[in-house]
């Protein structure tokens, strides 16, 4: 294994293609625009190679509005829950499209819209009260949602000005969940449809992933645009498919110390640098690979981490805070871990580098690309500074 500062999150630029490619399918066989969702993957430093295919990015605050229109060029759209006046007025500057959540904001942002003379195609977020979610917390569609105007709250308003109409309502899925929630979609909003010039299915569409239905996911957006032909664009935002499987995490082992079982405690904290692992949660990919040099993916040498018991040396995974709940799992490996090996955690650049965080003072990690030629750089580093100026 080359030397390499840990902890360190390290995004393979050739796997990242391979996800490009495949969207860039999507594209050809259905005319769709994609867009990437910043909240899930905003590594400026990858944009120029990602802007080859997508067409612009979407944002859920001013920062991230702010932050596409600088690095990513294309279109530019924007979405939140809420927006104070200010976010409003800065977004206008900033932003080619922006869809609110309800019609309160509507009108305040067409007021705000009137005073600064932006052009700015508006629409309106749905929900269309058809739950695919299978974790509440990550499923917009769930009961007592904030997200997304209910089909009876439409009635009596005015929609002039309003061009078009967001759904998002996945996460994590395949195609078919995709098809039904347009079906619904149809169902209840139908009768506005007409009245539109383009739709935004949004993201959790898990289109790169090797199972994914690509041919239903393009038949539904092609049947949707054949029964509707005033809707002329149709739009998609995926954040993780864009980075699905095409970065790591890569931690060192501090120490291993026993109460029970082995327990290694690494650099890489679950509280600090991979807080889904605790929020979802859900169970990361880790292997060892002596000749691991930055793939996204383990060699065919490595030793990967199984369900405790499967192999003989079982561990603990738990990061260096004070938070006792700082556990990331257990595996099973084919040796023990000592201090100083390298373990690798796959499928960490969506929602992992855009969600850490300094508790307890740990560092950041480092952020490193691996281009097509296989060759690692890192492209930043934090330091003190980046922990002491989010404190006063």
């Amino acid at each position: 294994m080359f030397s390499f500062p840990t902890p360190a999150f390290v995004v393979d630029a050739a796997a990242l293609e391979r996800n490009l490619d495949v969207l860039a399918e999507v594209k050809r066989r259905t005319g769709c625009r994609i867009l990437l969702a910043l909240k899930a993957f905003s590594m400026f430093s990858v944009f120029p190679q990602m802007r080859r295919v997508l067409d612009g990015c979407c944002a859920s605050s001013a920062h991230e509005a702010r932050l596409g229109r600088e690095t990513f060029g294309g279109e530019v759209h924007a979405f939140a829950a809420a927006l104070s006046e200010a976010d409003m007025r800065e977004i206008a500057g900033l932003a080619d499209h922006v869809t609110l959540n309800s019609f309160a904001q509507w009108r305040q942002f067409q007021r705000i819209l009137a005073e600064t003379g932006a052009a700015v195609t508006c629409g309106l977020r749905i929900n269309p009260e058809h739950s695919e979610g299978h974790t509440e917390l990550y499923d917009p569609c769930a009961p007592k949602s904030r997200l997304g105007v209910r089909r009876d709250a439409f009635d009596g308003e005015p929609l002039a000005g309003l061009t078009g109409l967001h759904s998002h309502t996945l996460c994590e899925q395949n195609a078919a969940p995709f098809a039904r929630t347009v079906a619904a979609i149809e169902a209840r909003f139908g009768d506005l449809l007409p009245r539109l010039a383009w739709m935004n299915f949004g993201g959790g569409h898990h289109i790169t992933r090797p199972d994914y239905d690509l041919g239903l996911l393009c038949d539904t957006l092609n049947g949707f645009r054949e029964r509707h032909p005033n809707i002329t664009t149709l739009y998609l935002e995926p954040g993780e498919a864009c980075a699905l499987n095409a970065g790591t995490l890569a931690a060192t082992v501090l120490d291993v110390v026993h109460n029970e079982m082995p327990i290694a405690i690494l650099d890489a904290s679950c509280a600090c640098h991979m807080p889904d692992v605790l929020e979802m949660p859900y169970r990361p990919r880790v292997f060892r690979d002596a000749a691991w040099q930055g793939e996204a993916a383990p060699g065919p040498q490595a030793d990967i981490g199984c369900e405790p018991g499967v192999k003989p040396h079982t561990v603990r995974l738990a990061g260096a805070t004070c938070l006792a709940g700082d556990t990331i799992g257990d595996w099973s490996f084919d040796t023990p871990l000592e201090p100083g090996d390298r373990v690798i955690f796959e499928d960490m650049a969506h929602y992992t580098m855009v969600k850490t965080n300094t508790f307890n003072g740990i560092r950041l990690p480092h952020i490193a690309l691996r281009d097509t030629g296989g060759t690692v750089r890192v492209v930043r580093s934090f330091g003190y500074d980046d922990f002491k100026s989010r404190l006063s």
